[in-house]
């Protein structure tokens, strides 16, 4: 299964595009801008120009949120990265951004094709929120980031390296991670080890909610999980999309506490009927979502998004 629908809102600003000229924008900073060619195979030049465009109008610290789709070829040509970095003078203003926001009738989400983000990460010091749809070709380099609040991978199968380097990155203030873990078949090599520095929490002393979602890997995700020292601190914790089934849940139920959550993600699941209102029933108090429960195929259990 791929994504069809675009998002409506980013960052709590209503998604505006760009190049729609009915649309009158009083104030530039209080929308989410939205670049999007219209042509899978725009030239590299159509997208600039309209980068260009948008900094034009947003004024000298260009715009609050930037939500970027199709950049011309992205399944076959890496964003281009360059582009910010070499603009971050007229980015000031820039506090979240969104890369690869397109739909799977545009490109598969395993399809799109990024690069080595650690640039902007540096360029940008003042960015709060950084989504990214697609890792094929995704890198990530340990940074430090202080104004970083949100990071989220959205990925049909996510690099091991680029787990890792989350893990190994210094981010103070981050509250809000989410990593898209994936399937082998498109990249999705991490293990449940390679997600020990997240789960310890020491670089992350501000996180609340934790995503590891949409994960092939869930049943040892959820082991792993269960005695991570991270998840005491956490308010929602998020498993969904993923194929966890009994033995993963019944690992999460005897593990540590997890009465203090506000909320529990198990969505798009595996789990039998039984444990699923188990789970439910012995965390009372806590907003647990089992829904959107699976049957196994003849081929085996399945990821929500893969392709």
């Amino acid at each position: 299964m791929g994504i069809y629908e675009y998002v409506e809102t980013f960052a709590g600003l209503p998604v505006v595009a760009a190049d729609d000229t009915e649309v009158t924008v009083a104030d530039p900073s209080a929308v989410a801008w939205r670049i999007d060619m219209e042509d899978f195979e725009a030239d590299p030049e159509e997208f600039e120009a309209a980068f260009t465009q948008l900094l034009d109008r947003t004024g000298p610290g260009g715009p609050t949120a930037l939500v970027i789709g199709e950049w011309g070829s992205a399944y076959d040509t890496p964003f281009p990265y360059e582009l910010l970095t070499s603009h971050a003078g007229r980015l000031s203003a820039l506090r979240a951004l969104f890369i690869g926001e397109m739909s799977g009738e545009q490109c598969e989400i395993s399809w799109i094709n990024q690069g080595d983000i650690t640039g902007v990460l540096d360029a940008l010091p003042a960015l709060e929120r950084l989504w990214i749809r697609g890792a094929a070709g995704l890198s990530l380099k340990a940074v430090r980031h202080e104004g970083l609040r949100e990071l989220v991978f959205q990925s049909g199968g996510l690099p091991v390296e680029v787990v890792r380097a989350v893990g190994a990155s210094d981010l103070p203030h981050l509250t809000h991670l989410e990593l898209w873990l994936g399937v082998g078949q498109y990249g999705g090599d991490a293990r449940a080890d390679d997600l020990a520095p997240i789960l310890a929490g020491r670089s992350l002393p501000a996180l609340t909610h934790l995503g590891l979602r949409n994960a092939e890997i869930a049943e040892e995700v959820a082991a792993a999980v269960a005695a991570a020292p991270v998840v005491a601190r956490l308010t929602e914790l998020d498993l969904s999309l993923g194929v966890l089934g009994d033995t993963g849940a019944e690992t999460l139920l005897a593990g540590q506490p997890l009465t203090h959550l506000r909320r529990l993600d198990l969505s798009h699941h595996f789990m039998s009927e039984e444990m699923a209102q188990r789970v439910a029933d012995e965390l009372p108090g806590v907003d647990v979502d089992v829904s959107d429960r699976q049957s196994e195929r003849e081929w085996g259990r399945y990821t929500a998004v893969s392709e």
